[in-house]
């Protein structure tokens, strides 16, 4: 026995109706109204699904470029120094989750040269350390990280805050702290010059303009400070990050206060997340707008098909079964188009890296400036969950959008339907 024998009626009629009509002008643009609805549906999915990737590659671009100058948790004391850090790292690595640490210093102060003043984030660290906890070392565009040694006073610049004081690897450049000391002349700032031995470029404009890393001795020192300020963690996964600084919060002992790298950058993230919700909103009225399209294909083809549902009626059908079968229609219509869209959506997300240059070869022209985003490529990161979840959300509309005009269908009386059959 044939698959089509052992399915109910509903199902054989509905896949009847979804295919193209033959019989008239009338069915063939009915047959076409379908394939529209078919195509909406799918370019919405398709949209969806490719900007919410780009969008997913541009946040994980700019969390791996802060997380090259940031460490995934910080712990600090609220008392100011931590005297006891080698024994909090010690606390710190006994959680599994956390894989290495590293001692810091950190202050704020001005880097003046020739009359130009900028502001800028100090901190000290341990060459040999700090690459445990960050990839600092690695943006490193000239000089070394490993040049800052105790007591020589040398410093690592961000690219665009030593560029606006017009410093190059060798040159001086004078910090000054705000802790003011007692002088002759008075309440003057702590001062000290010291030598730019480094440039390094994270890619993150706000770190590459306004931060500043110094031995953390020589922070120390200026600071005047007879501990480090706290460590800095690295763990196995930074998404695990604010469950992990819990943890830690709840089993370290003494006055620590335990931030994860998103709580040191919570207003940029809150932005993306709002950014990204919005953008779903509109890209998901899109795919709605699309989806409602099959009100007017499945309304055409109740009235195209008012003979048939009498027919049916006359047969025995209830109105129920009627209402099966356009509900059928408008259901596969809604899947077709949105397993289409998926397929569509999934290659060009996949593909992102191909497809752009090659519009870009087209146009003669650049999508991204390499100047301002530090990469002219477009980035893409498809997340399975956001496919599926868009997949749902389509079939979903879709079968909303068969409910009113499977109604009608079943509300057609067979007396007057064949009145002018």
């Amino acid at each position: 026995m044939s698959i089509t024998h052992k399915m109910p009626y509903e199902w054989l009629i509905g896949l009847r109706y979804t295919r193209a009509g033959r019989r008239s002008g009338r069915n063939s643009f009915i047959s076409f109204i379908s394939l529209i609805s078919v195509a909406g549906i799918g370019l919405g999915v398709a949209a969806l699904i490719v900007v919410l990737s780009i969008m997913n590659g541009f946040r994980k671009d700019v969390t791996d470029r802060m997380l090259s100058v940031l460490a995934h948790i910080e712990v600090v004391d609220t008392r100011g120094g931590m005297p006891a850090w080698r024994e909090s790292m010690q606390d710190a690595l006994k959680n599994p989750a956390v894989k290495a640490a590293a001692p810091f210093v950190q202050s704020q102060g001005m880097l003046l040269r020739d009359g130009a003043m900028r502001p800028a984030l100090i901190r000290g660290v341990l060459p040999a350390e700090e690459p445990k906890v960050s990839d600092v070392a690695k943006t490193v565009r000239e000089g070394s990280l490993d040049a800052l040694r105790p007591g020589e006073f040398n410093i690592v610049l961000g690219y665009a805050l030593a560029r606006s004081l017009g410093l190059q690897v060798g040159d001086k450049v004078t910090m000054a702290l705000a802790q003011a000391q007692v002088t002759p002349a008075g309440m003057l700032p702590r001062m000290r010059t010291f030598t730019v031995v480094g440039l390094f470029q994270s890619g993150h404009y706000e770190f590459d303009n306004g931060m500043a890393f110094v031995h953390m001795d020589d922070a120390q020192k200026m600071e005047r400070l007879a501990a480090p300020s706290g460590i800095r963690l690295r763990i196995d996964d930074i998404h695990k990050a604010p469950q992990v600084a819990e943890q830690l919060q709840a089993s370290m002992p003494g006055h620590l206060l335990v931030r994860d790298w998103s709580k040191q950058n919570k207003t940029w993230f809150a932005a993306v997340q709002t950014e990204k919700k919005m953008m779903l909103i509109v890209m998901t009225l899109i795919i709605t707008v699309a989806a409602f399209n099959l009100v007017s294909t499945l309304v055409m083809t109740v009235t195209d098909k008012q003979a048939d549902i009498a027919i049916l009626r006359t047969l025995g059908s209830s109105p129920r079964s009627i209402m099966k079968i356009f509900m059928i229609q408008g259901a596969l219509i809604g899947t077709l188009g949105t397993l289409a869209g998926v397929a569509l959506g999934v290659i060009v997300a996949l593909n992102i890296g191909v497809i752009v240059p090659f519009f870009e070869h087209l146009a003669g022209g650049q999508i991204l400036s390499s100047e301002i985003y530090q990469s002219s490529a477009l980035p893409s990161d498809l997340r399975w969950p956001d496919v599926f979840g868009i997949g749902g959300i389509a079939v979903l509309m879709a079968f909303l959008a068969t409910i009113y005009p499977s109604y009608a269908a079943s509300r057609v009386k067979p007396a007057e339907a064949l009145r002018y059959e």
